[in-house]
């Protein structure tokens, strides 16, 4: 095989080794007569397939940090055991996508040198090793947490043009070692069936645009209001959850609604939690062992005050953020109580800022005394009603009778047959279309989604018009004064159609240049051919 100028004999030898694990020259190899058979190559293309494989599965784990927490949440339930799950799923990943990148770059730079693509055993069972593992990733993704598949889906409406741009180019950049395979092959078929392939998939890709759609392509006057804030549990990544602390740094970061969730102690008193049980976000283990794995509701409100609900934050560090907290702040978040609702509600009337809740658990067989209990707190805070949100299903009609004033929020889409018209409704981001969302808005409907905590996602559903998002990043997404990216039509026209020219441009130098290079050898190579078969034949003789 002809080699290409610019590649040293010891680069080749250095690829070699690493590739084929063979610690001896490139020279000797060319020597032995060792060519790229069938079964190399086929072995080169599983290589390429394990790298798409695994760069794809990066970018799942880059859409999943959103809602990360939700899984570290329910591993704490079932193992008892608190980590933060997403730094072992990007080490992970970081390993498998670098190690096939790095065999892919050590396979092209061995075709460029015009060297044998003998893979080793060795990596060749860590491919396979890696494309199980990417496989059960994927599949236990798609068994235990579906909807995830949709914030994907979601994603590339974020994503989509500039992976488009960076798709181009990587297949621009496959047309050097492609070239150089076409012309030293001998293969007609082989090469007329992969140039074939090449263009019918840069062609796609040259077209893709007409198929990718996202609400951030639009002009800037066009742009809707940016969403409101709503705290998740106030704001989880700098203080407790479901704290007067939470509140108060939600109150800091211009949250206009406090999200959080209600239970109701054995003796009659609203009060915060989320969780059935105490132990995530208490001390209750230490303080009461034998009565640790009750439900929340089986504890009365004295019982309640002697736990602790700030440490477990501190020392368990849900969010990175902890880290960054103040002295102060770690002093404040270590004296945290279980709130009761009663406590929030005076600290919402005084701040103005509204408060929407679940009441759990649903399937009590208490659930009415404690949708009595609730209103009650509610109507002896002497709150505006219009401040409160109320989210559970559960004796809404009961609830619409005695405090009329109260906003009513669905935690579903509007009916066909609706007796009355939907005014406000809470669900996940992944329920609802741009399409659906901007035909709320126009029919004058608060959608509010949850969980939103990463600036691209809070772009997207800025730009299709969202009303409220509820986040637990509210520190973060506060500061966004625009969404990440946003281009008018006429922009993007102009970038794809630029980036496409240049794509085809450098393809066709590509095939040009490495052609020139193969024309200069050949003479070389056919005076060296005609000198051996002398040589041949005066030994012969």
């Amino acid at each position: 095989m002809a080699e290409l100028p610019g590649c040293c004999r010891p680069c080749a030898t250095c690829l070699l080794c690493l590739y084929s694990c063979r610690w001896i020259s490139a020279k000797k190899e060319k020597r032995k007569g060792l060519r790229t058979t069938k079964c190399d190559c086929s072995w080169f293309l599983f290589l390429f397939c394990v790298f798409l494989f695994t760069l794809v599965w990066l970018y799942f784990a880059i859409v999943i940090l959103n809602d990360f927490h939700n899984f570290n949440e329910f591993i704490f339930k079932q193992r008892k055991l608190w980590l933060d799950w997403s730094l072992v799923l990007l080490v992970a990943t970081a390993v498998l996508i670098t190690y096939s990148a790095v065999l892919l770059v050590l396979a092209l730079s061995l075709q460029l040198c015009g060297e044998p693509l003998k893979l080793h055993w060795v990596h060749k069972s860590l491919l396979i090793v890696t494309t199980l593992v990417v496989a059960a990733a994927f599949t236990g993704l798609g068994i235990k947490w579906a909807e995830e598949w949709r914030s994907a889906r979601i994603s590339l409406q974020a994503t989509g043009p500039f992976l488009h741009i960076g798709i181009v180019g990587g297949m621009t950049f496959l047309a050097w070692p492609l070239a150089s395979f076409i012309y030293r092959s001998r293969n007609t078929g082989l090469k007329v069936f992969l140039l074939l392939v090449y263009c019918a998939v840069m062609i796609a890709l040259y077209l893709a645009p007409l198929m990718i759609t996202s609400p951030c392509i639009m002009e800037e006057n066009q742009l809707p209001p940016k969403p409101a804030l709503v705290g998740h549990r106030g704001a989880p990544m700098l203080a407790p959850e479901n704290t007067l602390m939470s509140l108060h740094k939600a109150m800091d970061c211009d949250v206009q609604v406090f999200e959080t969730d209600v239970m109701v102690s054995a003796d009659g008193v609203p009060f915060l939690m989320h969780d059935e049980k105490l132990t995530r976000t208490t001390n209750v283990q230490a303080v009461f062992p034998e009565r640790a794995s009750l439900n929340s509701t089986a504890f009365n409100w004295t019982d309640l005050q002697q736990l602790d609900a700030g440490s477990w934050f501190l020392e368990r560090r849900p969010f990175s953020t902890v880290k960054s907290l103040s002295a102060g702040d770690r002093k404040q978040a270590s004296k945290q109580k279980i709130p009761s609702l009663e406590q929030v509600l005076e600290a919402a009337k005084q701040s103005n800022i509204s408060i929407m809740f679940d009441l759990r658990p649903e399937n009590h067989t208490d659930y009415q005394s404690f949708v009595n209990a609730t209103l009650d707190a509610i109507l002896q805070s002497g709150i505006p009603l219009q401040q409160i949100l109320w989210l559970p299903d559960g004796f809404r009609e009961q609830v619409k009778q005695q405090v009329p004033g109260v906003q009513q929020v669905y935690g579903r889409k509007r009916l066909q047959n609706e007796k009355e018209p939907l005014l406000h409704v809470n669900l996940p981001y992944q329920d609802m279309s741009s399409e659906e969302i901007r035909q709320y808005r126009q029919d004058n409907i608060s959608v509010n989604l949850y969980v939103v905590n990463q600036p691209w996602l809070f772009s997207v559903l800025w730009c299709a018009g969202v009303s409220s998002v509820t986040t637990n990043a509210c520190q973060v997404l506060k500061e966004m004064k625009h969404p990440i990216w946003l281009l008018p039509s006429s922009t993007y026209l102009m970038i794809w159609i630029v980036a496409d020219c240049v794509s085809f441009l450098m393809i066709l130098w590509a095939f040009l240049l490495v052609k020139k290079c193969s024309k200069r050898r050949q003479p070389a190579e056919s005076e060296t051919d005609v000198l051996l078969t002398k040589i041949n034949s005066l030994m012969q003789e």
